[in-house]
């Protein structure tokens, strides 16, 4: 199997659709959430969520940069503060900055792929602070993709609940 080919394959398809949908959303929504139930992000953050769900987490498991401040590890933070409660989550001021964040982070997340070697890829173990479960780096990098496309559709619903034409070739 070619790692590199696989993920930047699976990469650009998950970031094509998702700008495809960020696009979608207008900045009068961002405050909007599903009515019933607990726990649930503003379209704002889920888009801000969205922009970093991806490229930023496949930079902390290829350089061990988690963008945390300096002299703070992962291993430091309690489970309940990497997993922050909805109403603690950060959002987007505007969709233009959605749409912004979101292109750096795909940029972030294919450049840092290029730079990896198939063999660290196929063997290196790739430890994840959430997840004790032995995992390869290829493998790990391949969930923040999947992250990126649960999110993904996770937007899908918020805009057919707020009434906008979508269908199911908007996800792909």
């Amino acid at each position: 199997m070619n790692w590199k080919e696989l993920l930047q394959t699976e990469m650009e398809a998950a970031y094509k659709g998702t700008e495809r949908l960020v696009s979608m959303v207008e900045d009068s929504q961002l405050g909007w959430k599903p009515a019933t139930g607990q726990n649930w992000m503003t379209t704002g953050q889920l888009l801000k969520h969205i922009s970093d769900a991806c490229g930023m987490a496949i930079k902390g498991f290829v350089t061990g940069d988690w963008g945390l401040p300096e002299g703070m590890d992962l291993k430091d933070l309690k489970p309940e503060e990497m997993l922050l409660p909805a109403e603690k989550m950060p959002a987007v001021a505007n969709v233009a900055d959605a749409l912004k964040l979101l292109a750096e982070d795909k940029k972030t997340g294919l450049d840092l792929l290029a730079q990896c070697r198939e063999d660290d890829l196929a063997n290196r173990p790739a430890p994840a602070p959430w997840d004790d479960r032995e995992m390869v780096l290829g493998h790990r990098l391949l969930q923040m993709i999947y992250h990126l496309q649960i999110h993904k559709a996770q937007l899908f619903y918020y805009l057919k609940l707020q009434g906008k034409p979508v269908g199911t070739a908007d996800l792909w």
